[in-house]
């Protein structure tokens, strides 16, 4: 992994080598070809299992919505709309710009587009103004990791397929904390402009001097035509309407539906938010797969028991365990993507959790605002 080499085909190769030499140490009669026959039965039982994970369909959906909204210019718009309306509060760019990452990660589940996208639209506008480069960047890279953590998130996502918990409960449980984090963002922004100006001046006044109605038309024609998308997508699998899947679904259709009523839905905007999804898509789920592997050959070498065992041997209390759960996963953050902690090590820790009667639900929420 640290040399780059793609972490799935990593776990997958890994997992069967080692798989291999269980094999034969364990019963040295088999012959190559029936070790390998074992090895290829786990590796494909493995990759059956992960693939038919029902809630995984939601991913694509997801992502497909996401890079639609992006295609279509949707969230120039809402930039632009929240930083007219935003203009008399103090680092009125960094809080538009928190607030338009915020609303971009509740329609799509993807984080990286995000940091990119804020990154072409935000950062030169805020540096135009006069805004400290270090505020300006610190703006930008929280705001757009929070689709780590606020619904539709990916990463819950692929922790609940992990976990065995349901999608519907981590994203009600997920919500209320993303937005406060949010706020806080906010919070933290006005406050420093508001104590040492010069990190974040005010627009200038021919910036503010915008009628009204011309305000109210640009956050009617790019803010409600999406929060309403996000409602209902949100509002439907929160309250058991529907399963992900469909309403990820419903939320791909409205995606489309947006950027055709913003007349941005060209021959070739489609096709690149088709390819980006099916990369995206790809993978994370290769991601799973590979997982998947990686973890049945570490069960069978009996890595789960030596964990359990060496944990266990510590007598922590449960708030201890949480406690140095958490900051390994911090640590990990530096080396390693929010995607590979969560396939790799989350099988490890969440064997865990009912020895020390820790909800995995709420170990599933604590795990995305560490990774955000």
């Amino acid at each position: 992994i640290m040399l780059g080499f793609p972490t799935a085909f990593t776990l997958m190769g890994l997992g069967m080598i080692f798989a291999f030499i269980n094999y034969r140490l364990s019963d040295p009669d088999l012959t190559f070809a029936e070790t390998g026959d074992r090895v290829f039965t786990l590796m494909v039982n493995s990759a059956y299992g992960a693939m038919t994970t029902d809630v995984l369909i939601s991913v694509p959906l997801f992502i497909f919505m996401g890079y639609l909204v992006e295609r279509a210019n949707i969230i120039d718009r809402l930039f632009k709309s929240l930083q007219v309306s935003m203009g008399n509060l103090p680092g009125s760019l960094g809080v538009a710009t928190i607030a338009t990452c915020a609303i971009f990660a509740t329609a799509t589940g993807i984080i990286g587009a995000t940091v990119t996208l804020m990154g072409l639209l935000a950062l030169p506008a805020m540096l135009r103004a006069g805004y400290n480069v270090k505020l300006s960047a610190g703006a930008i890279t929280p705001g757009g990791c929070l689709g780590i953590l606020i619904p539709p998130s990916v990463m819950l996502i692929l922790y609940g397929a992990t976990a065995g918990v349901p999608v519907t409960r981590l994203y009600a449980g997920a919500f209320l904390p993303g937005l406060m984090l949010m706020a806080l963002y906010i919070l933290y922004i006005m406050l420093r402009a508001k104590l040492n100006p010069s990190l974040a001046p005010k627009l200038p006044p021919e910036e503010l001097a915008i009628p009204f109605a011309q305000k109210a038309k640009l956050l009617l024609t790019s803010f409600v035509p999406l929060a309403l998308l996000i409602a209902f997508v949100l509002g439907s699998i929160i309250k058991g309407w529907a399963t992900p899947t469909e309403a990820a679904a419903v939320g791909a259709f409205g995606g489309l539906l947006l950027a055709l009523a913003y007349r941005q839905l060209t021959w070739v905007r489609l096709k690149e938010a088709v390819f980006l999804t099916a990369r995206a898509s790809a993978m994370v789920c290769w991601l799973f797969v590979g997982a998947r592997i990686f973890s049945a050959a570490f069960g069978l070498l009996g890595g789960q028991d030596l964990i359990k065992d060496w944990v266990l041997s510590m007598n922590m209390t449960s708030t201890q365990f949480l406690l140095m759960s958490q900051v390994i996963i911090f640590l990990l953050g530096w080396p390693l993507e929010w995607t590979e902690i969560i396939v790799i090590f989350m099988p490890i820790f969440l064997p865990l959790l009912d020895h020390f009667q820790i909800d995995p639900l709420f170990f599933g929420l604590l795990v995305a605002l560490n990774l955000q």
